[in-house]
């Protein structure tokens, strides 16, 4: 598995390649109250049954509010054959420290 920070989840968002896939792992009410642009929920309690419509080659970064949930669910991913999984260092919490301070927090 490899870690970003968000500074270099946002300069591979700008890099001009392909966008990865944004999976946001968080709980319903967490997502509604901010998220990364384009990134997709899926409770990390439903990652098992979700993991079996996902793309084990696309790149995807898995993210939650800390870094702690995503970093459990990428290594799951891992686990069960995905190749090519990012977790966000610092979660949307560091996202907005870093990168977009107008973010609401929780």
């Amino acid at each position: 598995m490899r870690h970003f920070t968000p500074k270099e989840l946002q300069a591979h968002l700008n890099n001009g390649q392909p966008a990865p896939y944004l999976l946001d792992v968080r709980e319903p009410w967490e997502f509604d109250t901010c998220h990364l642009a384009d990134s997709v929920l899926v409770p990390m309690r439903e990652i098992q049954q979700a993991a079996e419509e996902l793309d084990k080659n696309q790149e995807i970064v898995v993210i939650c509010h800390h870094g702690i949930r995503s970093r459990h669910v990428a290594y799951y991913l891992e686990q069960i054959g995905f190749h090519n999984v990012i977790n966000l260092e610092g979660g949307v919490e560091r996202w907005a420290n870093d990168i977009d301070p107008t973010m609401k927090r929780y």
